[in-house]
This record gives structure tokens, C-alpha cells and sequence, in this order.
């Protein structure tokens, strides 16, 4: 894979480990700065733009591109339906400055 330019949301403190985004040509992709797999999860625009569309409204995204799903002990886990042993693994505090970057529109340009 090339080198990838990341970005953070600007919520995210300098210094913090934070999810970011990449994209390539008709992919982009998501990893979480402190997760210890370094897992690079790579999804379709369209499915990232459901994912901040359905993040926009408070809702759960479409099952059938992106699954978010929050454990009781505050484990955030993102991963492709079509690719769910590739997840990316974050805390519900660094899932929450992701989430206000998304509905600030920072995200906006990695999909269609």
C-alpha cells in the first residue's frame, strides 16, 4: 500500500491517539492510533459515507457496509460486513472525538 496521508479529527488533542482516515483511489480507510493490532480497516466511499451519514443522524449504520458495535466495558469495534476479521479497536472516548469530527463535516470529503 502507498503511504497513506492520515487524518484526525481536530477534537482529537495533540498527541492523542485517535482514529484516523486515509484514502486511495476508491477506498478509504480507517486505524486507531493506540490499537495494538494495527489493524487498517478499508472500506468503499459509499460505505463510508453511510457510516458518517448514519453517525450524522445518532443512528446505527447499514449492516450490510459498516458495523460499529459498542461493548459494555467501553470497547468500540468498526468493521466492513464483508471483512469482519479485520476490525479496527478503540474506546468509546476516542470513538466519541471521531464522531464529533464527522458531525463538524471533517470527514466529508473522503466520500462520494
Amino acid at each position: 500500500m502507498t503511504q497513506l496521508a492520515w487524518q484526525k479529527s481536530t477534537y482529537c488533542a495533540q498527541g492523542d491517539s485517535c482514529v484516523h482516515v486515509a484514502a486511495t483511489p476508491g477506498a478509504v480507510h480507517l486505524t486507531e492510533s493506540s490499537d495494538p493490532t494495527r489493524s487498517i480497516l478499508t472500506v468503499t466511499p459509499t460505505a463510508f459515507g453511510g457510516l458518517l451519514t448514519a453517525l450524522k443522524a445518532d443512528s446505527r449504520p447499514p449492516a450490510t457496509e459498516v458495523t460499529v458495535a459498542l461493548s459494555e466495558r467501553g470497547t468500540v469495534r468498526v468493521h466492513a460486513t464483508g471483512a469482519p476479521e479485520t476490525a479496527v479497536t478503540t474506546d468509546s472516548h476516542r470513538w466519541d472525538t471521531f464522531v464529533r469530527g464527522v458531525r463538524a463535516d471533517e470527514f466529508d470529503h473522503f466520500a462520494p
